[in-house]
């Protein structure tokens, strides 16, 4: 009973002591909020910010047809392959080389980017490639040159190591299989040099640059053909040095020569690495130089006619050789629109090129011009009559670009003029 008694007689007191913090709390929380109460500047503007942002949302939800537009500064998702890493990373950089510097990827001497740093960036997927360089070794007779190259072809590794080189001069990528009496650690790129031999066409003076080893190798080499009355000095079976001097002379007729561009030659290799669409220059081609030499016909000194009598390239083009990506994945509700429109399989990549490029395959995107839709028809009223709900239908708005695409010959056609110039 006594102890019931002590207890009986404590409770009160920290109850009381409880109570008394409580009230002491709740005084000051009150005394906050009257202080903030009596600044309207500060509850005011916030109060107006409030009301005019949920003013802007119903606006934009109402003028997209229901749901808002994404804005053009919507990130893509590239995938970057690098250093043995593979990213896959929403951003949005406009070009290969702005994305590379936001994600602190640094490129070195000889580090090649495909595609180059001022493509531009269209679409989600895509794909860019940071390849590292390697010890190279560039043995040009007795010279040899080390430098660091990722180039893909033998000319572009000797143009990275700062070698100047001539069409006609021949180049073999090697491995090394011995470093101690190959003297090198990586491939090597032997330089079969050419010989400079100046020829004197029909009285018209050109370096020619040959492996030929005779003079008479030489004429059949560069497919100079001796007609009846035309000489060759020095004779046929005299060797070549760097430098030899060869004539080709035609006595008692009048010959004139013209110099004429040979267009460097493509070559394109498909690279499924690259996103479809994208390029990438692997070497870079130069035209060459070819001499027509033309027998003239005079009558009275006035030129009544000619014939060519030879057609001798003096410089060998360089082949431009261009990579061209293959690679594509296509999300599954972008593959369920071109089916429900009747695109054909095989059109699937042109068309996500030009709807990518154009909106972002964003159904309700205009821009200032007043063009609208997935392919940005300007103006926006085409769209607008051939599909009324064309801001929430995007078959058949595919429906209607494709009747446009048939203007390049489908969409295929399409998608090459548009890789070349980016509208269409």
């Amino acid at each position: 009973m006594l102890a019931v008694a002590t207890v009986v007689i404590v409770m009160p007191k920290k109850f009381k002591q409880y109570k008394t913090r409580y009230q002491t709390k709740q005084r000051k929380h009150i005394r906050r909020i009257k202080r903030v109460a009596k600044k309207p500047l500060f509850t005011i503007p916030f109060a107006t910010f409030m009301v005019f942002l949920a003013v802007g949302v119903s606006a934009l939800v109402i003028l997209n047809g229901g749901k808002p537009t994404l804005s053009e500064n919507d990130s893509t998702i590239v995938i970057v392959d690098h250093d043995d890493e593979r990213q896959a990373v929403p951003t949005r950089a406009k070009t290969v080389g702005e994305l590379l510097k936001r994600l602190d990827i640094n490129l070195h001497r000889g580090d090649v980017v495909e595609p180059s740093q001022n493509t531009e960036i269209i679409g989600d997927n895509f794909r860019v490639n940071v390849y590292r360089a390697v010890p190279v070794t560039v043995i040009d007779g007795e010279r040899k040159t080390f430098a660091y190259s990722a180039a893909a072809t033998p000319r572009s590794i000797v143009k990275q190591a700062g070698i100047l080189v001539y069409p006609e001069d021949r180049l073999n990528l090697m491995p090394t299989e011995n470093f101690l009496t190959d003297s090198s650690l990586g491939e090597r790129v032997i330089v079969d040099r050419a010989t400079p031999v100046s020829v004197n066409l029909y009285g018209t003076p050109v370096t020619i640059r040959t492996h030929a080893k005779t003079v008479g190798d030489l004429l059949k080499e560069k497919n100079i053909n001796l007609e009846s009355g035309d000489t060759v000095r020095p004779a046929a079976d005299e060797e070549l040095a760097s430098n030899s001097q060869v004539f080709v002379v035609r006595k008692g007729k009048q010959v004139v020569s013209q110099e004429q561009e040979i267009a460097a030659p493509k070559e394109e290799v498909a690279d499924e690495n690259l996103s479809y669409g994208s390029t990438a220059v692997r070497q870079q081609g130069a035209p060459g130089k070819k001499m027509i030499t033309f027998e003239v016909e005079l009558q009275n000194g006035v030129e009544i006619s000619r014939r060519v009598i030879q057609e001798v390239v003096t410089q060998e083009p360089v082949k431009t050789i261009v990579a061209r990506g293959t690679f594509s994945d296509i999300p599954k509700d972008r593959t369920a629109v071109m089916v429900a429109a009747g695109v054909a399989r095989s059109d699937f990549d042109a068309v996500n090129l030009i709807f990518s490029g154009e909106s972002g395959w964003r159904t309700a995107a205009t821009n200032a011009s007043g063009c609208a839709g997935l392919g940005q028809a300007c103006p926006g009223s085409k769209l607008a009559a051939a599909c009324p709900n064309w801001r929430t239908d995007p078959v058949c708005q595919t429906r209607f670009f494709g009747g446009y695409a048939s203007r390049y010959g489908g969409w295929q056609g399409a998608a090459a003029v548009w890789q070349r110039q980016h509208w269409w």
